[in-house]
């Protein structure tokens, strides 16, 4: 673990107690994921990239607000919470506005339908298969249930990602070709390879938990060892295939619509979604008085521009 990765997760765990103390007690569990456990390119502006697992929206949502961490409607946001969950909100502690913790937050009940056998969209399931950093949890038996829930969703990625596989593949190839496609259903900011360095970033992750999935997936007959390579035993059918491109499409237009949500949910989304873009692309964005007055309304053209015009190499600082 480097300086700067220990660092990172020591600031992490301070803002989840934070969080956790702001919560009233109705967080049981946050994990972090991203680029300030993996070590991929945060800056002082990057936010942390929280999962927080909740008892009770409205009771969590009331407590961020008796605490003066919340300026929203308790009761718009415990609505918005069951429109295409999770609500992905901002935390920040008093003292240091510019320490964001960007915190997409899910009761048990939602976690389990995101992560389970007929998922709606890609959002949750994208992000858990790859690795977390339990930083707090209320007890051993939260954890326990959240490992368990991540643990069935790995368990299960042939399902969805047969179709996608039309050569043979090892656990590293398999890594590779899941992040692929997960960031391919996603309006992103980052540059088009930006995969790739998520997941040269946690390798030794990936290994260790797709490679019991091919090896369960050929003891079941569904794949066939060839010279430490796995393939199908049978291609995925026409049907197959168009139902789960066709689930990925929808995927996609969820999380359009989810990004509408978030500019409800997310206070301050504007300054973090402009640098988000500055530090991906390496340009310095200059937003008009009418897209920083009025952006739903005027900041679509630059926003369309920016994803068409996505470079095909991300920045490395």
């Amino acid at each position: 673990m480097t300086d700067g990765v220990a660092l990172g997760l020591a600031s992490a765990r301070e803002l989840a107690e934070g969080l956790v103390q702001a919560g009233g007690g109705e967080v049981r569990c946050v994990l972090l994921y991203g680029s300030h456990l993996h070590g991929t390119n945060p800056n002082r502006y990057s936010a942390y990239d929280f999962i927080v697992l909740v008892d009770d929206y409205r009771a969590f949502y009331s407590a961020l607000k008796n605490s003066g961490h919340m300026r929203g409607s308790v009761r718009l946001m415990s609505t918005m919470a069951y429109i295409l969950p999770p609500n992905v909100i901002a935390y920040s502690p008093v003292e240091d506005r510019d320490k964001v913790a960007k915190c997409n937050v899910v009761t048990r009940t939602h976690l389990d339908r995101a992560l389970g056998p007929r998922p709606k969209d890609h959002y949750l399931l994208g992000r858990l298969v790859q690795r977390m950093g339990f930083i707090w949890f209320a007890s051993d038996e939260d954890r326990e249930w959240v490992e368990t829930v991540i643990t069935g969703a790995i368990g299960r990625v042939l399902t969805w990602m047969a179709p996608y596989l039309t050569e043979p593949v090892d656990a590293d190839g398999l890594g590779r070709r899941i992040l692929e496609v997960c960031y391919r259903g996603e309006f992103r900011p980052e540059a088009t390879d930006r995969h790739q360095h998520t997941y040269e970033a946690q390798v030794d992750h990936f290994l260790q938990v797709l490679s019991p999935v091919l090896s369960d997936a050929e003891r079941h007959g569904f794949m066939v060892a060839e010279e430490g390579r796995y393939r199908l035993t049978s291609p995925s059918s026409a049907w197959e295939a168009l139902r789960w491109r066709w689930h990925f499409m929808r995927s996609k237009l969820r999380m359009g619509i989810r990004a509408l949500k978030h500019t409800v949910t997310f206070e301050e989304w504007l300054p973090y979604i402009v640098r988000k873009a500055e530090r991906h692309s390496g340009k310095k964005i200059k937003l008009t008085w009418l897209e920083l007055r009025f952006p739903l309304l005027f900041l679509w053209p630059r926003a369309i521009t920016f994803l068409l015009s996505r470079p095909k190499k991300d920045v490395r600082q």
